[in-house]
């Protein structure tokens, strides 16, 4: 009788010793060390849905170490050997298609630590690459960007040349956050010109990138 009692015991100790499966990053906390899942825009609110249904971008999104934005490789921007990216958690979802579609990259940046700190990092990539963004031309005299909206915290352009970009970043101190949305286009081979863009105005997409930063760093936003 005795030998079944200890037998049970152990049995249930082994039962509450093993581990549950790590269930995939939603919120932080618990895991910060990764882009949570809600931290990506929903595909509903990404400008000309209605045409490419696009996917959710959390299981196409892959760490990056070496962030950079869209419009930086396409104004060949230089970076600086100490950039804070160098040290954030960083995510990047693209889709893809044809020449003459639009294609579509989202990124999201955390600095983990201390939100204060984290925070003036963000900041400072921010206000870096509006900076970069404004001076595109020097580095690149093909392209010409045009500032749509300039906000303490997020930044919108156009910019036009061999490619139509519509570049979106938000910066989110309170979550030590950066979003950033980019759709481009280039024409088709036969020359076709590239499918047009829907009037959408800039604050619906600049929210649509920021308010899931919100739900995702838990406690960040009032």
């Amino acid at each position: 009788m005795l030998r079944v009692i200890l037998a049970g015991v152990l049995v249930g100790v082994a039962a509450v010793a093993v581990p549950p499966a790590a269930a995939a990053p939603q919120t932080c906390p618990p895991v910060c060390d990764e882009i949570p899942d809600t931290a990506w825009p929903e595909p509903w609110s990404i400008p000309m849905n209605g045409r490419y249904h696009w996917p959710r971008l959390a299981p196409l999104a892959r760490p990056v170490t070496d962030s950079t934005f869209k419009f930086e490789e396409l104004c060949r921007s230089p970076r600086s050997p100490d950039d804070p990216r160098d040290y954030a958690v960083a995510a990047k979802a693209v889709v893809a298609h044809p020449a003459g579609q639009w294609q579509l990259q989202a990124q999201v940046l955390h600095w983990r630590g201390e939100t204060w700190h984290g925070g003036e990092l963000a900041n400072q990539v921010f206000s870096a690459a509006v900076a970069a963004l404004q001076g595109c031309q020097a580095g690149a005299p093909e392209f010409s960007p045009s500032i749509t909206t300039a906000a303490i915290d997020r930044v919108a352009a156009v910019i036009s040349g061999p490619q139509v970009v519509r570049q979106y970043l938000v910066v989110n101190p309170a979550n030590s956050s950066i979003a950033e949305l980019v759709l481009w286009n280039t024409p088709g081979a036969d020359g076709a010109p590239p499918v047009r863009w829907p009037l959408v105005p800039d604050a619906r997409v600049l929210e649509a990138i920021d308010a899931p930063l919100c739900a995702a760093y838990l406690g960040s936003c009032g």
